[in-house]
């Protein structure tokens, strides 16, 4: 799979990408990540990247020449773009779309906005899709582009050492996950509960569940709903709910 993100800030992604996981699938050949620098595409001697807007108003906007440019230059090497841009009024990003892009075989790039917001004609003539990680304002699209970046690269095959870590995580199923514990099994005076330490790998799957169905109904009932909706809650599971309430 190809990444690139094109930003004004490439010292906001590097480092990230630079570090753990995303680190471990770039060394073993699984992604390719490239952080493009907007100014790099620019041709005044000053390297300017944005203007005052049209019409008045505070702040800058992000100029369209120059990703118009870093866009034409990652496609002349050849490959079918997929671009997508972190906007507050784009489609809310979740676990099943990152799941599709996990899967995608053209190459995504994802464009970082920043300042007031990008020109316009960037939306118009670019196939750009639009996408925002929550109901709230940051400083620029880095840090919404790491969130795409980061659970998108770990749902890629063979990126998790082990696949049903991904299976298994919150929202994989529509469901939070059930709680983790490790060693030791007494720690200032809370303990393990007696069904991970038992060896009983059916009792602890049905516990497993029914904790992630018990944290679903407490904490996102929305969840517990879309996924009834969409006929992932078995009877089983509906037993299960009927002893935890």
């Amino acid at each position: 799979m190809k990444i690139d993100v094109v930003t004004l800030f490439p010292g906001m992604v590097t480092p990230v990408i630079q570090e753990s996981m995303l680190k471990r699938a770039q060394e073993n050949g699984l992604v390719m990540i490239r952080v493009h620098h907007l100014r790099d595409y620019t041709w005044d001697k000053h390297r300017v990247a944005d203007d005052s807007p049209y019409g008045g108003g505070a702040g800058m906007v992000l100029k369209p020449e120059p990703i118009f440019a870093a866009i034409d230059a990652i496609q002349a090497e050849g490959d079918e773009l997929r671009i997508l841009l972190a906007s507050p009024q784009g489609r809310v990003f979740d676990h099943r779309w990152a799941e599709e892009l996990s899967r995608e075989r053209r190459r995504l790039v994802l464009l970082c906005g920043h300042y007031e917001g990008i020109d316009e004609r960037v939306k118009i003539g670019l196939p750009v899709e639009e996408l925002s990680i929550g109901d709230y304002v940051l400083t620029g699209g880095e840090l919404a582009a790491l969130v795409v970046l980061d659970s998108v690269v770990r749902l890629v095959p063979g990126v998790l050492g082990d696949p049903d870590s991904a299976r298994e995580e919150s929202f994989s199923e529509d469901l939070l996950e059930y709680p983790h514990y490790t060693r030791p099994a007494v720690f200032r005076g809370m303990t393990v509960p007696e069904v991970l330490l038992s060896g009983n790998h059916a009792q602890i799957a049905r516990w497993r569940r029914q904790q992630s169905l018990r944290l679903t109904l407490k904490r996102r009932p929305d969840l517990l709903a879309k996924a009834d909706r969409l006929k992932r809650i078995t009877e089983e599971d509906k037993k299960l709910l009927e002893e935890v309430k």
